[in-house]
Parts: structure tokens; sequence; C-alpha cells
């Protein structure tokens, strides 16, 4: 259960936030906040999106792992070439190679071992954002893109030891590489820092910097609702004890495991 974090002012929200894994409750009490195009992106939004099937923007859908089911019912609505980004794809796409979009299975970080088994169909400007890749990155540094590769959580220390090659613009997305930007404030783009989900606590230090519409799709402009949690767990604990303490399973105690 997640609520918006205190300092956050409802009315600067944007659509954005259908992005939002986050945001799923609020979205449920606010409909009218949901697009569906962007929900479809969304990989807590399954149980909303099989409610909605014909809403469904089956490009941005064809992505996620979590929809499986959904694009497999629904083979001939799949977006080849976004599919090919799916992790969950590589079962289909090893039996279908005629399928693979080899660009976008660059980026796929459950296509490593395809990858390596065809190292001349890789595309390196993809293969750079691939965090399950490093190992072939590394082997061939003058192949890196490193525009993209500043957005890779997985390439931190090979960005750290290449400092003056960082984009620093792509940098400000990567929640991997707050540290870095920590040291290098005049460097942050905050338009892009404002969808990094570590960055919380500088963004709530310099919120008139905050681009709202990167910020909504931002996890963690949620945080975990305690208080509901308690009372609702409280509720879940008082049920059980009134069912198991109800005079009518008495007779079954003597069945149930404890000390003599």
């Amino acid at each position: 259960m997640f609520k918006l974090r205190d300092w956050i002012n409802t009315d600067f929200l944007k659509r954005t936030i259908s992005e939002n894994p986050s945001a799923i409750q609020y979205l449920e009490k606010n409909p009218d906040k949901i697009d569906f195009n962007l929900l479809s992106r969304n990989p807590s939004a399954i149980h909303i999106l099989e409610k909605n099937v014909d809403k469904i923007k089956w490009s941005e859908l064809s992505t996620m792992p979590e929809a499986i089911h959904l694009l497999e019912a629904n083979p001939e609505k799949i977006w080849s070439v976004e599919f090919c980004k799916n992790p969950a794809a590589i079962p289909f796409l090893e039996a279908n190679p005629e399928e693979i979009s080899w660009a976008s299975l660059s980026s796929n970080p459950a296509a490593i071992h395809l990858l390596e088994a065809n190292l001349e169909q890789i595309d390196w400007d993809f293969l750079s954002q691939n965090p399950a890749a490093i190992h072939l990155l590394t082997k061939n540094i003058d192949k890196i893109n490193w525009f993209l590769l500043s957005r890779n959580e997985g390439a931190i220390k090979l960005l750290e030891s290449n400092l003056d090659k960082i984009d620093w613009l792509c940098l400000s997305t990567n929640p991997a590489a707050i540290h870095i930007l920590e040291k290098n404030p005049e460097y942050i783009n905050w338009n892009n820092l404002s969808g990094n989900p570590a960055a919380i606590h500088l963004l709530s230090k310099n919120q008139k910097k905050i681009n709202w519409f990167q910020f909504s799709k931002n996890p963690a402009i949620f945080e975990y609702d305690y208080k509901k949690m308690k009372e609702t767990t409280g509720v879940f604990v008082e049920e059980l004890m009134a069912n198991r303490f109800n005079p009518k399973n008495m007779d079954k105690f003597e069945h149930w495991n404890h000390d003599e």
C-alpha cells in the first residue's frame, strides 16, 4: 500500500503518472487520471489492462514481461520490434528466429546467450543500454555508445573509469549513478533527474527544479503507507482470530500444533 509523500502537491501531477508502477491505488481512486496509452507500459497495471483490452496500446505492452499472457493470447497485435526487447519473449524468439530484430534484441538482458552466439548481429548502440552485457562492452570499449551507456545501471564501474566520456543528460536518469551526480551537482540535468527514483532526496530539497512530467512517473513520489498497512493487518488478524476461536472450531484444537 502506497501513499504520496506529504510534500507533493497533487495539483502539479501530470498524466504521465499512468506510467508510475507505484501509482496504481492512486489511479484506481482517480480513474479520470488514467491515460491508457501510458498505462500500457506500466508493469503494475496488468489487472486494469486485462479489464480494458480494447484500450491497450500494443506497441507499449509488447515490451512488458508481466504481460506475456496477454501477448500470447493476442499474437496478431504484437509489435515484433518492441517484443524483441521483452525478456519473457526469449522462448518464442528462439523458436522463431526469423522474427528477431537484432537491434532491439541487443538491449534485452535475457538475450545474452543469443547475442554471444551471434556477435556479428549485435547492435552496439542498443547493447550499450543492456545491463547484462557489461562483459561484452568491457571487451569492446571502442564500440560503446557512451550516451546510451550513461543510462545503464550496470555500467557504473565503466562510467567511473571514464568520467570524461559520460553524458550527464543521460546519467541524470540513472538510479545507480546518484553518488556521481552528488559529487558533480553542476552537471545534473534536473528535467531527467526528476524521473530518477534514487534522487528523491535531492528533488525534495530542490522542488523548484522539478519537471512534473518526469516526476509524475517517478515511483519514489510514493512511499509505504504504514498506517494503512497496520490497519489492514489488524483487521485481518481480528478476522483470523475470530475464525480460529469460534466455538464451532473448538473440536479441531486437538489437530492443531501446540505445546503441551
